[in-house]
């Protein structure tokens, strides 16, 4: 019987190249992503190559009750594994920058990815079987001044996945929060109007790479994946400092990295 797997932001990065690998698997695909441009671009690749089904849905992510109308417009179809990969950036104090842009972060990053979560575990558990990927980050193991609020909620995403994964032992439902650290997607772009590429281009990696690692450790069971030997040492670095010089290092980091 063939699987089914969503995946939230699919369009491009990360989220595309995680549904190469589900088709590659055999996997019929439910893509969906805000920009319907791409979004068709990735359905017409992915079909070109592989044999399974590939259906898109056009959504805004950061609207309220949004997971509802997934559920509605997917009609019943069992979501095998679902990636909440979906997500951007925003730079700058929080003081200054848009309300309505975080407010929008918080809905993609937090309200929606665990209210589909949510509504996706009743139908997994029952079958006693399923898998969730959540993209968290890096970010999520330190606060994270001049890009506060996207650290926070990948903060939250890492607790979380890890909290109902500790819940769900015996289930046959598996959750696995990815924590990638800088990756060639275009993260950045979305980030800050003004700078197109990281200044700091050490330790980038490459998101076929990083999604290759995500899958692996979530076929696995694994509850969290850091790709990286380098990243790995820096998750582990609120360890050693404080967490006020935690903050500061990174605020440092920021800085440097468009050229304040």
């Amino acid at each position: 019987m063939t699987k089914t797997a969503l995946i939230t932001g699919a369009a491009s990065g990360l989220g595309y190249e995680l549904a190469l690998l589900l088709a590659n698997d055999g996997y019929n695909l439910i893509l969906i992503d805000i920009d319907n441009t791409n979004l068709q671009i990735a359905k017409s690749a992915i079909e070109k190559k592989f044999s399974c089904s590939v259906s898109t849905l056009l959504k805004d992510l950061s609207k309220p009750n949004v997971s509802v109308e997934i559920m509605k417009e997917i009609n019943g179809i069992p979501v095998d594994v679902l990636v909440n990969n979906a997500g951007f950036g925003l730079f700058g104090t929080f003081a200054n920058t848009e309300w309505e842009r975080e407010s929008a972060m918080l809905h993609v990053h937090i309200l929606t990815t665990t209210h589909l979560t949510k509504l996706m575990l009743d139908g997994m558990v029952k079958r006693g079987s399923g898998k969730i990927l959540n993209m968290s980050s890096l970010a999520a193991f330190q606060p994270g001044p001049l890009m506060s609020i996207y650290y926070a909620s990948k903060s939250y995403l890492l607790s979380f996945s890890e909290a109902i994964s500790n819940e769900l032992k015996g289930t046959g439902v598996t959750v696995t929060a990815l924590c990638p650290g800088p990756t060639r997607t275009s993260f950045q772009k979305v980030v800050s109007n003004n700078t197109s590429e990281n200044k700091i281009s050490f330790n980038m990696a490459c998101p076929s790479k990083v999604a290759l690692y995500g899958y692996n450790a979530m076929k696995k069971g694994q509850t969290v994946a850091i790709p990286g030997v380098i990243n790995k040492c820096l998750s582990t670095v609120h360890r050693f400092v404080s967490r006020r010089m935690a903050a500061q290092i990174v605020r440092n980091l920021q800085e440097k990295n468009r050229d304040i």
